[in-house]
């Protein structure tokens, strides 16, 4: 998905997030958004990159216009083989900021406002001219380095560490992302590029072996150590060694009392 529009910020303060990443960029006025709790202002010479999932406060004055990109960080079309340079676009959005456009970036964004306005109905041309928006903005502000220091803000260490400190309750990918300050899609792609597993895998890896660890060590009971490694239920657990790693709590604990 990638679609743009035109839209007036309300004058008063509201609050939302989206499972896309967003480029907020000014036209007309000026707007204040505050994301995940650093603000931002902006005029006709800024930009707010807005990742995925994060949330975010808006508000404009009465002249205000503002010109919203949507990107899906997961559109199938966008990240073919066709579009490899996506890619390096995605890269902006690691984390939040605002931009300061040049003369050549703000003509841009000014002359896409015009056409928005001269054709509200022709969205393929308001694709185009978006993508334009993003590659240029892209080309600008992505850092030929930036893979390699966002491998090195990905620890499979630190991610265990953090894991084994949570290891009761529910742990999601976003909670993993945000220990190593990336983006969910960026921190999934990296993860993997460090580790050849994906983020889940390598949670429900470390799950596992603290529970094969705890029934061939410990005299706490299937049902605790189940809760106790983040397992809904004694079940699941059972379940998930016996197709992960080919046994069962009981010959576990039967490996115990023979050694």
């Amino acid at each position: 998905m990638l679609n743009a529009k035109i839209v007036k910020l309300p004058v008063n303060s509201e609050q939302h997030h989206h499972e896309h990443h967003q480029v907020v960029v000014g036209v007309r006025g000026a707007a204040e958004l505050s994301v995940d709790g650093v603000g931002s202002f902006l005029d006709t010479w800024k930009a707010c990159l807005v990742p995925t999932e994060f949330r975010h406060d808006f508000c404009g004055d009465q002249q205000n216009h503002v010109l919203v990109i949507n990107l899906d960080p997961f559109s199938p079309v966008l990240d073919s083989p066709a579009h490899r340079d996506y890619e390096r676009m995605a890269r902006m959005f690691e984390k939040p900021c605002t931009i300061q456009m040049d003369h050549r970036l703000q003509g841009l964004a000014q002359f896409a406002a015009g056409e928005f306005d001269r054709a509200p109905q022709n969205e393929p041309l308001h694709r185009h001219l978006a993508a334009s928006i993003l590659y240029s903005m892209a080309d600008r502000i992505v850092d030929t380095n930036t893979t390699k220091t966002s491998r090195h803000t990905v620890s499979p260490d630190a991610a265990r560490r953090y894991i084994l400190s949570n290891l009761h309750r529910k742990i999601t990918v976003k909670d993993l992302a945000g220990e190593a300050c990336l983006s969910v899609s960026r921190f999934h792609e990296v993860f993997r590029e460090v580790t050849g597993i994906t983020p889940h895998q390598f949670l429900l890896q470390t799950r596992l072996d603290q529970a094969a660890s705890l029934l061939a060590s410990s005299q706490l009971s299937v049902s605790e150590i189940s809760y106790r490694t983040g397992f809904s239920s004694q079940s699941a657990l059972t379940n998930a060694l016996r197709k992960y790693k080919g046994t069962t709590p009981s010959r576990l604990q039967i490996g115990k009392h023979v050694a």
